[in-house]
């Protein structure tokens, strides 16, 4: 098993149908340990019976705006595991209206809020857990086309994306000189809690799995594997990287769709 006797620690998992979840599911599939992480008390009670499920009792509150909870959390791993080989950082968010509304009208305020908890939590996550963190540790967060190109109503969280990748990359030097290794996953649009907060996602979904070389829409599954293979040790020369979980989809310049006799727009490799 890949990663027999790996430990680790996800933050971020909200239920079953999160990324994070695809990829505790992979990891345990293939033998790691791992701690918790849950937002609030409406949270808990979805993400302790996952806990359970992959045979795990270590759940921790952990708020990346809550200094108390940051401060606390090195302890608490110490405590429970010793050390980590791993982190899945699996956070972000931006104030409703910032996503609703024009990007031009996005508040002072509700920027800093996005890149507090969208970006800063990864740099400052990393730092607290530096002394649990094992000398061949993997970071792994989770990114979105939405920061390299525009995404309709994606707004200041595709900004947020954008510095998060590039935080990556300048973590990997600082990192790599420790031996530790940070990448970035980019998965295509899934629907997920987070998603929900997205204007037209439905349009999103449909129009990626239109337009995707592999016509589909990707799953938590996949973007688990592939999210396995980063924090494990198959991957010990690779950091970072932002790697693309989508069928495809980022590599198209064009969409691909004509227009038929009758005016209706409709795929180009549908009318061959």
């Amino acid at each position: 098993m890949i990663m027999k006797g790996k430990r680790g620690l996800i933050v971020g998992l909200a239920n079953n149908k999160s990324i994070a979840y695809g990829i505790a599911k992979a990891c345990h599939e293939q033998g790691a340990e791992m701690a918790f992480t849950y937002l609030n008390d409406a949270l808990k009670k979805r993400v302790e019976p996952i806990a359970k499920e992959f045979g795990s009792s270590h759940v921790y509150e952990l708020d990346v705006s809550n200094e108390e909870h940051m401060a606390g959390i090195a302890a608490k791993i110490e405590k429970d595991f010793g050390k980590i080989d791993f982190l899945v950082h699996s956070v972000a968010f931006a104030p409703k209206e910032a996503l609703s509304e024009p990007f031009m009208k996005t508040t002072k305020q509700a920027f800093q809020i996005a890149m507090d908890i969208s970006v800063y939590s990864l740099i400052d996550l990393t730092n607290r857990l530096e002394p649990v963190l094992s000398d061949d540790a993997s970071i792994l967060t989770l990114s979105y086309l939405g920061g390299p190109k525009y995404i309709v109503n994606y707004n200041v969280m595709g900004v947020a994306k954008a510095a998060l990748e590039s935080t990556v990359r300048y973590m990997a030097v600082d990192l790599g000189k420790k031996g530790q290794r940070v990448n970035a996953i980019s998965a295509g649009p899934i629907k997920t809690l987070a998603a929900a907060g997205i204007g037209d996602f439905s349009q999103i979904l449909k129009w990626n799995e239109t337009n995707a070389p592999l016509r589909k829409n990707v799953t938590i599954e996949q973007v688990g594997n592939s999210a396995m293979y980063l924090l494990s040790d198959l991957s010990s020369g690779v950091t970072g990287e932002t790697h693309y979980v989508d069928n495809g989809y980022n590599i198209m310049g064009m969409a691909m769709a004509e227009t038929n006799e009758e005016g209706k727009t409709i795929l180009a490799w549908d009318a061959r």
